[in-house]
């Protein structure tokens, strides 16, 4: 069996190429408590930002390799940013809730004892500015982005539904949770992979029928997940009972007024609001 320091080096010769990208770098080798392959995806996913930060956890020894651009953050704010999404190391332990909500293969034995208190919630005095910005608008950009596409499909012109589905894609695929919400992430992460399926079959299927059949999908989950997050503005729930050969389907809109995505001008008015979401 290597040996832990073999097994390290092993790492950071693997990762050199990736963490040259990285400027001022400095890199720290730092216990990260954890079991399994989910854990892996979870804690390199919170603990990376584009050629800010790279981490790399290794399953073996749980030990995360951590560079980052010093002159941007450091070793403390992604290791908070590690534990907020259920994982414990040396300087910050995961709050309760969140580690009780993790999957029962990621549920490590909590050796840790963290020499600072244990994070319940970020601050707002600890998120920068321009940090709150960027979660804002990031979860905006997929509303603005689902409105076009529904009113591409009232339309029924399903070239522009096309265009306006690839711009979804793009706004889910740039998605940075790790500067969201705790609550926000935990609702993102149950509906990310069926929200990127559906858009992406949007954006290549030239079928308007598979198009609004994959929207009312991509609407139900969208649902689910507003609900948690929030728009910028007032956001109508609104139901069709003819839909998906009668047994209903709901959709999104910034207006009260009822305009049918699943049948244009055919039935334009069939449906009505079922909820206000503020």
């Amino acid at each position: 069996m290597k040996s832990l320091s073999s097994i390290i080096a092993i790492i950071l010769l693997s990762t050199t190429i990736t963490f040259a990208q990285i400027k001022n770098s400095k890199t720290d080798t730092i216990k990260v408590y954890g079991n399994c392959e989910m854990c892996k995806t979870k804690i390199e996913k919170a603990g990376t930002q584009k050629n800010i930060s790279k981490t790399v956890w290794s399953e073996e020894t749980a030990m995360a390799i951590i560079t980052y651009d010093a002159s941007k953050t450091n070793k403390e704010a992604i290791l908070k940013k590690i534990a907020l999404v259920g994982y414990d190391s040396e300087s910050f332990l995961a709050p309760n809730a969140v580690y009780a909500k993790l999957p029962g293969c990621c549920k490590y034995e909590r050796k840790a004892k963290s020499n600072k208190a244990i994070i319940t919630q970020i601050k707002p005095a600890e998120v920068k500015p321009v940090e709150q910005t960027q979660a804002v608008n990031q979860t905006q950009a997929i509303y603005d982005n689902y409105f076009a596409l529904k009113d591409a499909l009232v339309k029924t012109d399903a070239v522009t539904a096309i265009a306006k589905a690839a711009a979804l894609s793009a706004s889910l695929n740039a998605i940075d949770m790790s500067k969201m919400k705790i609550e926000d992430h935990t609702a993102f992460m149950k509906v990310e992979k069926v929200l990127k399926a559906d858009a992406t079959t949007i954006s290549t299927n030239k079928d308007v029928a598979a198009q609004r059949a994959s929207f009312s999908n991509l609407s139900n989950n969208l649902i689910e997940f507003i609900k948690v997050t929030k728009s910028n503005e007032i956001v109508y729930l609104q139901h069709c009972p003819m839909a998906n050969e009668g047994k209903g389907a709901d959709w999104l809109s910034k207006e009260s007024a009822i305009k049918n995505p699943y049948y244009g001008n055919v039935m334009l008015t069939c449906g009505k609001t079922v909820e206000i979401i503020k």
